[in-house]
């Protein structure tokens, strides 16, 4: 074996063993934010139990619980205490299960599937998956809120004054209605990356920033990470495009190939498949390179850049 097969070979094998230590790093994450989530979500009890317990259904469906990875991982840069992170993480998790739980209702995009078992409202019935979105997303509020997330008040409202902006008409709520329209319009590339910025990206966008929020690190480290969850929501949308047009079902845990079935343009079929992984690549590049001042520290989310390019569901 000549001497540059053995580097290249060498460079794989410490990349796999990175991208190993990276899913381990995840999987705690998702472990640490399931047990706080547990403690927040209310058993099951008296004449309204239904709605408790689908709650409950929903928000334990699985997932890689990446929005908490962010959180967390934003937090460590700045020192931030992990139980206000943790708390955090749990209320953005719970936004993001109500976004999923009332997309997949059938006005919206009618699915059956999501994350390898039936939906909520097939589990449960419509109603009572409208009113689990509802309670969801009050319980949000409700855990920022609380002087356990942070014992500055300050701290809190603007928590919950970004999160509000993130979640709303202007942000996630307002891409969902841009994609809604999207089987009836021919957008171009400009206008699909707003869609994916205000549906998807909004909600990364805080993620990030809330944890220099929590630091108390300042609006120039605020607008840096903002930067960075841009890149990384956009990297993500082109990832999970590449997987509906690309994967099964069986891997996605949900119904793949649906974008093209209603005829939606998304990044991959403008730019084709090809053209497409370029972009995630630069995308992965570019946000890597904004995490630089803050050295080793952000090393789980570079390794996220990487993660993403490669996901396969």
């Amino acid at each position: 074996m000549s001497e540059s097969s053995s580097a290249k070979q060498a460079f794989e094998v410490e990349s796999e063993r990175d991208l190993a230590s990276f899913r381990a790093g995840m999987a705690a994450v998702a472990g640490e934010v399931e047990a706080v989530l547990e403690t927040l979500l209310p058993q099951p009890h008296g004449l309204h139990r239904r709605i408790l317990e689908a709650m409950r259904y929903a928000i334990f469906a699985g997932g890689k619980r990446l929005r908490p990875f962010l959180v967390l991982n934003c937090s460590y840069l700045f020192g931030v205490e992990r139980t206000h992170a943790l708390r955090v993480a749990a209320a953005i998790e719970a936004v993001h299960t109500y976004s999923l739980v009332h997309d997949d209702l059938p006005c919206m995009d009618d699915d059956d599937l999501r994350r390898g078992r039936p939906t909520t409202h097939i589990a449960f019935d419509e109603a009572t998956a409208v009113l689990t979105g509802d309670a969801l997303l009050t319980l949000a509020f409700g855990v920022l809120s609380a002087p356990e997330t942070h014992p500055s008040a300050d701290v809190r409202c603007k928590l919950m004054s970004r999160l509000a902006q993130a979640a709303g008409c202007d942000g996630m709520v307002g891409g969902q209605m841009i994609d809604m329209e999207a089987g009836e319009s021919r957008f171009d590339f400009g206008q699909i990356v707003v869609l994916q910025r205000m549906k998807t990206g909004a909600l990364f966008e805080f993620c990030c920033e809330s944890a220099a929020i929590l630091g108390q690190a300042g609006t120039e480290h605020e607008e840096r990470l903002r930067s960075y969850a841009r890149d990384i929501g956009l990297l993500f949308q082109i990832t999970d495009d590449l997987v509906d047009a690309l994967g099964s079902t069986e891997n996605a845990g949900k119904k793949t190939g649906k974008d093209a079935e209603q005829g939606k343009a998304t990044l991959v079929s403008i730019l084709g498949v090809a053209g497409a992984k370029q972009q995630a690549r630069k995308l992965a590049e570019s946000a890597t390179a904004l995490l630089e001042p803050y050295g080793e520290k952000a090393k789980s989310l570079k390794q996220l850049a990487e993660f993403l390019v490669t996901r396969e569901a």
